[in-house]
C-alpha cells in the first residue's frame, strides 16, 4: 500500500491506495501552518485502514519539501506527480489547469509537456478568492452562490489583490451587487490564468480542472468553459490528483 501526502500553501491532502491503485482513504483540510502536526493528525486517521501491512510513503506538494526532509521520506515534485496521475487515470488529457491557495499553473500535454505557473504572487488563485471573499464579508463559498445568481460582470484587476480591492470598493460604494461582484471576481481569475500563464498560448482538447478552488466553485469552472468555448472535465478526486 502507498500513502501520498500533499502538502499545500494552505491545505494538506492524503490518500491511501492499495495496489491496483484504488482509493482506500482521503482527507483534506487546511494546516494554518501547522503542517507537522497536521501530517501526524491525517496520518493517525488512516492507521486502521492499513491493517499492519507495510507501506511506502511519499510527500510533494509546495510546501512539503521540509516536511520531506525532516523525517527522511521521498520527495516528488508537484508538477510530475500531476502529471503521473492525470496519465494514469485521465489518459489523452490535452491540459491541466490546477489552482491552489497560492499556486496557480497550466500543464500543456503532448510530445515535450510544457508547465506555466504563477511567480511569488498569489493573484489569481484561491487566497485571492478568500481576500475578495473578506472584502465582501462573506465566506469563500458564498462566492460560487452568489456569482451563480449574477446579472453582469465588471472589470476586476486579478494581478495583485492590492489592486481588486480598490477595483471591488468602490462597486461597493456605488451599491453594486454582491452578486455582480462575485461573478467579476471569478472570472477575473480566469483572466489572470488565461492571459498571465497561458501567455498566448492555445487551450484547446480536453482540458482537466483541478485544485481546491475548481473542485468546489462550480461558478469559475463555468467562466473558464465559457472563457475558453469549450467544456472541461473536473474528475472524482480532483482534489487527491498530487497526492
Amino acid at each position: 500500500m502507498r500513502i501520498g501526502l500533499d502538502v499545500g500553501s494552505t491545505t494538506m491532502k492524503c490518500v491511501l491506495l492499495d495496489e491496483h491503485d484504488n482509493l482506500q482513504f482521503a482527507v483534506y483540510r487546511r494546516h494554518y501552518s501547522e503542517i507537522a502536526q497536521t501530517a501526524v493528525t491525517m496520518l493517525s486517521e488512516l492507521k486502521d485502514f492499513c491493517n499492519d501491512e507495510q507501506v511506502s510513503l511519499a510527500v510533494s506538494g509546495s510546501a512539503g519539501l521540509g516536511l520531506s526532509q525532516q523525517l527522511d521520506l521521498p520527495f516528488v515534485q508537484e508538477v510530475y506527480a500531476t502529471r503521473i496521475a492525470v496519465k494514469r487515470f485521465l489518459p489523452g488529457s490535452d491540459v491541466v489547469i490546477e489552482l491552489g491557495g497560492e499556486d496557480a499553473k497550466i500543464l500543456f500535454f503532448g510530445q515535450n509537456m510544457e508547465v506555466r505557473m504563477n511567480g511569488t504572487c498569489a493573484g489569481g488563485t484561491g487566497s485571492f478568492i478568500d481576500q475578495m471573499a473578506s472584502l465582501l464579508n462573506v465566506d469563500s463559498m458564498d462566492i460560487d452562490h452568489l456569482a451563480a445568481k449574477a446579472t453582469q460582470s465588471y472589470n476586476i484587476a486579478s494581478r495583485c489583490g492590492v489592486f481588486a480591492k480598490s477595483d471591488v470598493q468602490p462597486l461597493l460604494n456605488q451599491g453594486a451587487q454582491k452578486s455582480d461582484i462575485a461573478l467579476s471576481i471569478l472570472h477575473s481569475v480566469v483572466n489572470q490564468t488565461v492571459a498571465g500563464l497561458a501567455q498566448g498560448r492555445e487551450i484547446s482538447g480536453q482540458i482537466v480542472y483541478l485544485g481546491g478552488p475548481l473542485t468546489f466553485l462550480s461558478q469559475l469552472r463555468k467562466a473558464f468553459d465559457e472563457t475558453l468555448q469549450l467544456e472541461g472535465i473536473c474528475p472524482e478526486n480532483s482534489l487527491y490528483y498530487v497526492a
